[in-house]
């Protein structure tokens, strides 16, 4: 005889938390995630159902399968995730894990999910996203995405954090990630980081009034 997994009936679906890639289709009208590792292939909207990524006809999650969506039980360890390079610039994700699932020591396997939440890296250059912009690769159909602001973006095709959410419909919340607190006991900035600062600053606003100038029409120097 086969040993019968204990059933769980929750009185409220399970919340769990993992990381993501936001993508956007070719055309610009559909927002989506894809998965950092085993169902990277294929985006999944905010609400979905998982498919056997190895083409088998069982529905998942099954047993004598590593198919489904996957999910840690807490917020932490998602974070930790994170560190990683290749990771860095990924999403992290607010789930309620639906319909049938499996509990494993740190996560669910599960079959249907609702992304409720995610959250948006600051920039690479520390500032707070306020952009997703065109990573420079994707999947057939969709573009990647990562965390830009308006002056890291350059000409690269981009959606606002607020305009991704629209998209992605659902009742999706997209929130940006504030920078890291500077390390209290660190010595100050001396002068040559001192003027490099204000050369960033003053190139910022630059670029802002040159933009101010193009949205109203003054061209005037």
């Amino acid at each position: 005889m086969r040993p019968r997994l204990p059933e769980e009936r929750p009185t409220e679906p399970p919340t769990g938390y993992k990381i993501a890639r936001p993508v956007l289709s070719y055309d610009g009208t559909r927002a989506a995630f894809t998965g950092v590792s085993l169902g990277a292939g294929r985006p999944y909207a905010v609400l979905d159902e998982a498919s056997c990524v190895y083409g088998r006809r069982h529905s998942a999650p099954h047993r004598r399968c590593d198919c489904g969506f996957h999910c840690v039980h807490d917020r932490a360890t998602a974070e930790g995730l994170l560190c990683t390079a290749e990771h860095r610039k990924a999403l992290l994700l607010e789930v309620t894990v639906l319909g049938v699932y499996i509990r494993f020591e740190r996560g669910f396997r599960y079959g249907r999910q609702r992304v409720r939440r995610a959250t948006v890296p600051p920039c690479d250059c520390g500032a707070t996203a306020t952009l997703l912009a065109d990573a420079g690769w994707g999947r057939p159909g969709w573009r990647a995405l990562e965390a830009a602001c308006g002056w890291c973006r350059g000409g690269r095709r981009a959606v606002a954090v607020a305009e991704f959410a629209r998209l992605a419909g659902e009742g999706l919340r997209v929130v940006a990630a504030a920078p890291p607190a500077s390390p209290e006991g660190l010595p100050g900035l001396g002068m040559p980081e001192l003027m490099a600062e204000a050369a960033l600053l003053q190139a910022r606003l630059d670029w802002f009034q040159a933009e101010l100038a193009r949205l109203t029409g003054d061209q005037r120097g």
